[in-house]
């Protein structure tokens, strides 16, 4: 149960994990499948988020594909997690969302993040001449809800569609700097702790002491993700998240790579240094049994007391993936 006495949601966040030997076609497919599957098991959300420049992400246009994934669900809550708002124009992303939430109203969600999502050679070709982008987020989400606003119908600049239009806005973070953003704003927060985990708590704190209540949200919303690798037993999960170990040991080492089959250890993989920092930043994943993960998440919510959790999980076999969920959401109804 979540503070407020009612079960706390689950949701996921997907980046349409390319695997090795498989297309970005395939990723989208594989996506379509486990939205399908987590709306059929009763989550709340499925996020996307934008990342550019990275041959294991397939989510780079993401609006466009949350269209497919809601045009092939029927309840879930669709949404962005988020729009890297310093490479758009706040007009167009209005424009997109607003399509998205005409065509499947009460379904769309708006996370907005203040990171390129790639690395700064990317960030130069996505920006052009906005390379300064970033330090004026706070302008422009305002911008942005302004369009949105009913109120914008008298102005000369219109996003049609889009204006008048209920679309909740998230701010997302990795850091404290958003949490003094969501708070002033009065809008729903979303830490990305999978992996950035180091002010977790720091922001937290300072969000809900600094929650100013607005129009949009009347008392501070939080919402954290993880990663979650559950299977049948603790040796199944923790050979199956060598898939995801040997993708972030690309990462350290400037070698990206598809997600890849799992191995039978990370022994000789990865040397000390690297198995240190991917400790450290991937401190909120929780692998293993049901048993195993259900603690480590109790103890993850007792700490945080977010109002709910989002999951992610780079698996490389898709049945192991679709049963990694099932046994999540298992888990989750019974948290306290």
């Amino acid at each position: 149960m979540s503070k407020h006495g009612i079960k706390r949601p689950l949701s996921v966040l997907d980046l349409a994990p390319v695997l090795e030997g498989n297309t970005p076609a395939d990723a989208f497919r594989n996506s379509l499948r486990l939205a399908q599957h987590v709306e059929k098991l009763g989550y709340k959300r499925f996020w996307m988020a934008e990342h550019h420049n990275m041959v294991s992400v397939a989510s780079s246009a993401t609006a466009v594909l949350l269209g497919y994934i809601a045009g092939g669900t029927q309840s879930i809550r669709v949404g962005s997690g988020g729009i890297m708002l310093p490479n758009h124009a706040p007009l167009v992303v209005a424009e997109q969302f607003g399509t998205l939430a005409s065509l499947y109203p009460d379904r769309i969600d708006l996370g907005l993040g203040r990171a390129p999502g790639t690395d700064q050679v990317t960030a130069r070709a996505l920006r052009r001449d906005r390379l300064g982008a970033g330090h004026d987020f706070p302008e422009q989400v305002q911008e942005l809800q302004q369009y949105l606003s009913f109120d914008n119908h008298t102005s000369a600049v219109r996003a049609i569609p889009g204006e008048g239009l209920d679309i909740p806005i998230w701010i997302l973070g990795s850091s404290t700097d958003s949490a003094y953003l969501a708070a002033a704003m009065g809008l729903p927060y979303a830490f990305a702790s999978h992996f950035a985990p180091a002010q977790l708590h720091a922001a937290l704190k300072i969000y809900r002491q600094h929650f100013k209540p607005s129009e949009f949200l009347s008392a501070p919303y939080t919402m954290a993700c993880v990663n979650v690798i559950a299977a049948g037993t603790d040796a199944e999960a923790n050979r199956l998240a060598t898939s995801f170990y040997q993708l972030f040991l690309g990462i350290i080492r400037g070698k990206l790579r598809r997600l890849g089959p799992p191995i039978d250890s990370m022994e000789g993989v990865w040397n000390e240094y690297e198995a240190a920092h991917a400790q450290q930043m991937l401190s909120c994943s929780f692998i293993g049994s049901v048993d195993t993960v259900e603690k480590g998440l109790q103890r993850f919510v007792d700490e945080t007391q977010v109002d709910e959790l989002m999951s992610t999980a780079h698996i490389y076999d898709q049945e192991a993936r679709l049963l990694s969920y099932e046994l999540l959401k298992g888990i989750a109804d019974r948290l306290v």
